[in-house]
């Protein structure tokens, strides 16, 4: 399995386990105040910090560990990576233009947050699957 295979894999693990980990520190409230008054700021931030510690942790780690050989990027590898990469930025221009118009229809910044954030979160589970993809199943480009 090439290096930047294992790259994907990690961001895709990492970014499940961020974003699960916040869903549960968000949604875990006591019933009664409406979900938008849920102290959702600090974890929102430990969250990203943590997806961001997490995967700097597990790329250094699988390019420590990996025979030398593997660690060499190829023309093919780069064409994944960029091919990968592209999908993945689909869903920033949704999620950026979901918060545009969560913020003209007035929506409570909770809303618009969590709506950016799930963009964030979509694209980088929908790079790394495009990039595992085509490592797995062929790449042909355009």
């Amino acid at each position: 399995m090439a290096v930047e295979e294992k790259r994907a894999w990690c961001m895709l693990a990492v970014t499940v386990a961020t974003y699960t980990a916040y869903l549960a520190v968000v949604l875990d409230r006591p019933a009664g105040p409406a979900l938008t008054q849920a102290p959702y700021v600090a974890a929102l931030l430990w969250s990203i910090g943590g997806g961001i510690v997490a995967s700097i942790v597990l790329h250094t780690a699988v390019s420590t560990f990996s025979p030398r050989e593997e660690n060499v990027r190829d023309q093919r590898d780069r064409e994944i990576h960029r091919f990968g990469e592209y999908v993945g930025q689909s869903f920033m221009a949704i999620g950026g233009m979901a918060g545009m118009g969560l913020a003209m229809a007035g929506q409570d910044r909770f809303w618009i947050a969590n709506a950016i954030y799930l963009a964030f979160v979509l694209s980088a589970l929908l790079g790394a699957s495009a990039k595992i993809a085509a490592y797995r199943f062929g790449f042909h480009p355009w």
